[in-house]
């Protein structure tokens, strides 16, 4: 731990990429956030909240926590001033702190572009919705186009072919491979007897033959279909897609094609710039661009479907948090139930891990309605997934526990009063979650970050592997791979916390240290694990910051609004209109913060590729680009079975001299090697 924590921020680059120093930077920006925020909330809120005694004689049921809360100062108090103040003066840290990380991103970003070595995606643009010619392929259009219009620049093409069918029998012949590699290994080590297998399905029923023999025959049977599939592909105008990666002599004329419009007609030759070859999802590539406006409006009322049906098992975590609710639906219970271990487990911890038990499964489900959408990067797959991961949160996680846990513990008040009470009773009830938040921020946040250090759940699925599906070297390797660093469940996560902490800064300050605590302990280990863990799958020089700003900015909002709920069920009427200017500054400083930092994410200046070109040539006038961008965007099952891994983005590595050292060997994935590979066993 303390090796990583004196790492320096040039080197944790260089080490293991820009997105993972940038995705460290958004829980340095949680501390920077609540601490200042938690000084203050304790040194004026908690006493102006404590010193009241509205709860005493309320018939509300209520803890000694929420003595703390905003709930415990009577209705229509001067009292309130002080939430009001406190809440401008939040809302203008966070901003402020923003403000400032998007900058240093930006430049950052800017930077690492200017410095990083020289890649096939810099001069490559991917081109879709290619129209159809009668007269010529997609290879011959796409040359004649871009010779046409950018005489000067264009120096080859890669068009897109279906492989999906090819991809798969190459993946089977792999299998294949394994096996017989596993039977040959046994029969080395004992010659007595050659192995045999049943020709069944798994090796369990049919009749019994010669292992050896069976898998070499069907290895040669497999390898006749994938050339024969090898040739189809290529040869056959139907498996050729409308798309292709095309590659420019400089870098500035690739920024030029991939941020214009090619022609009159906005919906053909569409340009973006081409993901690196290790991050494009081949597989969404041989969608038609026609089809794609469809499948993201069915995964729209898919994801609609699956966040409000959640609903209804929250519902049901919420009410197990209720030990009256559980002894009124199941009498005889209460014995044990009374047990004071048992009463303390159910209120407490039984919630949360039962939430945490429901959400286990839901980035799955994301991931593969993302696939469905057609993205073609893993990187954008990650982020959009990320995207609806945070939604779902907000509103069951966070909404749903609001609302369903209010509706239960006050049933009894919502029946006996009338209709203009419940929002005076939702608005007492919301500071009231905080004992809830409390654990869920315990069991899921600060148990999470524990888990993620012991890595328990990896070490029991590489033994159960080990047990059961290792056979050769290559299995043994491939169970052991630690896998990356899962942006699309991390994010959303730390996200979570960013809303809780900004909602109840002011109405239940007591959730603010624990919330620091999270952001503090997950730093430490996020930098331990991404310097010694991790592999990096890709580099999107850190686009994803854009979305984590938006997000806290949504918080923000989110806090304000509730506030003025709050309030105005307070009778603090004179001081809710006050709290409206709130929002509407906080919008104006995200429009702000988007027109001001956001192109560097969207866009590459061309003046900055300009100068990376001018020096280029002055250092290599020799180069053969078009050599080196040649291979780097042809399909993996082109390539040989083994190329697949294979990384062009670490081709100009220069080594350099260790600094910190760090404890693993680099993997394959990771941009550079570790500087100094200290002990591996």
């Amino acid at each position: 731990m303390p090796e990583a924590l004196r790492m320096p921020e040039p080197e944790l680059i260089d080490h293991a990429g820009l997105d993972s120093a940038v995705y460290l930077r958004i829980y340095l920006s949680g501390l920077k956030i609540f601490g200042p925020i938690t000084i203050l909330a304790f040194s004026v809120m908690v006493p102006v909240n404590w010193t009241n005694g509205s709860l005493k004689h309320s018939k509300f049921s209520h803890s000694d926590i929420d003595k703390l809360s905003i709930s415990n100062v009577p209705n229509g108090s001067h009292r309130f001033w002080t939430h009001l103040v406190m809440a401008y003066a939040f809302t203008f840290w966070t901003c402020y702190v923003l403000k400032r990380e998007y900058e240093i991103v930006a430049s950052m970003r800017l930077h690492f572009l200017a410095s990083e070595h020289r890649r096939p995606d810099q001069f490559t643009v991917l081109v879709r919705n290619v129209p159809p010619d009668p007269d010529e392929s997609v290879s011959e259009l796409v040359e004649h186009f871009f010779m046409v219009n950018h005489p000067d620049h264009y120096l080859t093409h890669q068009v897109v072919y279906n492989a999906n069918k090819l991809s798969n029998l190459v993946d089977e012949k792999k299998k294949l491979q394994n096996w017989l590699d596993y039977y040959q290994l046994k029969y080395t080590r004992n010659q007595s007897q050659r192995p045999t297998t049943k020709t069944g399905t798994l090796g369990l029923w049919g009749e019994r033959m010669d292992a050896i023999d069976f898998y070499t025959s069907k290895i040669e049977k497999i390898s006749r279909e994938i050339a024969q599939e090898k040739e189809n592909t290529i040869s056959s105008s139907k498996s050729v897609m409308p798309a292709s990666f095309v590659s420019f002599k400089t870098r500035w004329g690739a920024a030029v094609c991939a941020q214009t419009q090619q022609t009159r007609n906005p919906s053909v030759w569409l340009t973006e710039w081409a993901p690196e070859p290790r991050d494009v999802y081949w597989a969404n590539l041989a969608i038609p661009y026609v089809s794609l406006s469809v499948r993201r409006l069915m995964v729209a009322v898919a994801f609609f479907f699956l966040t409000f049906f959640f609903m209804i098992p929250i519902a049901l975590v919420q009410s197990l948090a209720n030990i009256e609710g559980i002894e009124k639906a199941l009498p005889f219970l209460r014995p044990i139930i009374e047990v004071k271990a048992i009463k303390s487990f159910i209120q407490g911890f039984l919630p949360g891990i039962a939430l945490k038990i429901f959400l286990l499964f839901l980035p799955t489900i994301l991931m593969l309605m993302s696939k469905f959408e057609g993205f073609i990067s893993t990187s954008t797959l990650e982020r959009r997934s990320a995207t609806r991961y945070y939604l779902f949160q907000f509103i069951n996680v966070f909404l749903g526990s609001i609302i369903t846990g209010t509706a239960f513990q006050q049933l009894n008040n919502f029946i006996h009063q009338s209709a203009n009470e419940i929002p005076k009773t939702i608005g007492v009830s919301i500071p009231m979650k905080a004992t809830f938040f409390i654990t869920y921020i315990m069991v899921d946040g600060w148990a999470g970050v524990a888990a993620e250090i012991l890595r328990l759940k990896p070490l029991i699925m590489y033994h159960l592997k080990n047990s059961f599906l290792v056979k050769t070297e290559k299995d043994r390797e491939e169970a052991m791979d630690p896998g990356t660093l899962g942006f699309n469940t991390g994010e959303p996560q730390i996200q979570l916390y960013f809303l809780l902490g900004l909602v109840y800064a002011v109405v239940s300050p007591i959730l603010l240290p624990f919330i620091l605590v999270f952001f503090g302990l997950a730093y430490v280990v996020y930098r331990h694990q991404i310097i010694n863990v991790y592999n990096q799958e890709y580099e999107s020089a850190a686009a994803f910051w854009p979305d984590v700003h938006g997000r806290i900015i949504v918080a923000l909002i989110v806090s304000q609004l509730l506030l003025m709920g709050l309030l105005s069920t307070k009778e603090a009427a004179q001081s809710t209109p006050l709290l409206i200017t709130l929002p509407v500054l906080t919008i104006w400083f995200h429009l702000f913060c988007k027109g001001r930092y956001e192109p560097a994410f969207l866009r590459y200046p061309l003046q900055e590729a300009m100068m990376k070109d001018t020096l280029e040539r002055a250092r290599e006038p020799n180069l053969n680009l078009k050599g080196f961008v040649q291979a780097a965007y042809i399909h993996p099952v082109f390539k040989g079975e083994d190329d697949s891994d294979s990384d062009s983005a670490t081709d100009d590595v220069v080594e350099e001299p260790a600094l910190v050292p760090t404890k693993r060997h680099s993997q394959r994935s990771t941009p550079l090697p570790s500087k100094h590979s200290g002990s591996l066993s």
